[in-house]
């Protein structure tokens, strides 16, 4: 974990978003938050991580996305060269979600 992002105000932004429940109390939420370009920027991370644990090559994530090489690049490093695995441990807990349903 990076140690730089860890103090009590970083704390009280996870907890409250932990404390949401709903998708609708989540979309409220981030509207207030967020502009909606950095909502679809982070969305479009999470899409290109999980199309790159699907084996998808740039050209076709760029074409699905529209996110850029280096997006893409930036991800793949956090997927595949970091120790936190936080792509991968969110992917993981929606498949798991799923398959439930």
């Amino acid at each position: 974990m990076n140690s730089k992002l860890k103090n009590d105000t970083t704390d009280f932004l996870f907890d409250a978003i932990l404390s949401l429940e709903t998708k609708e109390e989540c979309y409220r939420f981030f509207e207030d938050l967020c502009t909606s370009s950095e909502l679809k920027a982070m969305s479009q991370r999470l899409v290109v991580a999980k199309m790159l644990t699907e084996k998808k090559v740039y050209t076709e994530i760029v074409k699905e996305t529209g996110a850029s090489t280096a997006t893409i690049s930036r991800v793949k490093r956090a997927l595949f060269d970091n120790d936190t695995y936080g792509y991968t441990l969110a992917l993981d807990k929606i498949a798991a979600k799923n398959e439930k349903l």
